[in-house]
């Protein structure tokens, strides 16, 4: 029977903090849009970039679900209260939805756009709508829900990201323990507790 990992293997890395970087600029981009007064073009360009991010995040997260399906995470081994384990398990899970649902509903939303703006991800590759909302009869009232939808799943998926970088650090900085050093690369984050100066 295979030793269980003490880390997360390479590519659960690299996943992990390309998602990470992406919502962050995601998160700024969404608030530029909103809240900034620019010109037309920049504005298009903005709202490109965002959808852009937006699908490569999706993407990333059906790659990060399949790859975790195939590779075992590493096991806690630090000593926890169950309520703390369960609180990590449901704010993961819950994380996941929201890596879905956020580009999903954005996508939905671009679908049912009355302004038909074509989707060209990075400048490069045409990406279709989702079918059917193209053709609904009330496309307008349907954006409008699902921007709604949209702008309130993101401000959750922050406020989870908030909850989920606070407990890493705390475990790193308070706890000191090995939590935050599985999911960072390079050799020296695959110290443990034990063998860290």
């Amino acid at each position: 029977m295979p030793i269980p990992a003490e880390r997360y293997t390479l590519v659960a890395i690299i996943l992990h903090w390309v998602m990470a970087l992406g919502i962050v600029a995601l998160a700024i981009i969404g608030l530029v849009m909103t809240h900034v007064k620019l010109p037309p073009q920049s504005l298009f360009q903005l709202y490109q970039l965002h959808k852009s991010i937006g699908i490569t995040i999706l993407l990333a997260a059906f790659l990060r679900i399949g790859w975790k399906l195939r590779h075992r995470p590493p096991i806690l081994r630090e000593a926890m209260p169950p309520w703390q384990r369960a609180a990590a398990t449901w704010s993961h899970r819950l994380l996941y939805v929201a890596l879905f649902a956020l580009p999903l509903t954005g996508w939905a939303a671009v679908s049912a756009s009355p302004f038909d703006i074509p989707t060209v991800l990075y400048g490069v590759i045409p990406w279709p709508d989702l079918p059917i909302l193209p053709t609904l009869a009330h496309k307008k009232q349907a954006e409008a829900v699902l921007e709604d939808i949209h702008d309130y799943g993101a401000f959750t998926l922050i406020a989870l990201i908030c909850a989920h970088a606070g407990a890493a650090l705390h475990h790193h900085f308070i706890k000191r323990d090995t939590v935050l050093r599985r999911m960072l690369p390079g050799r020296r984050a695959a110290q443990t507790k034990d063998s860290a100066p």
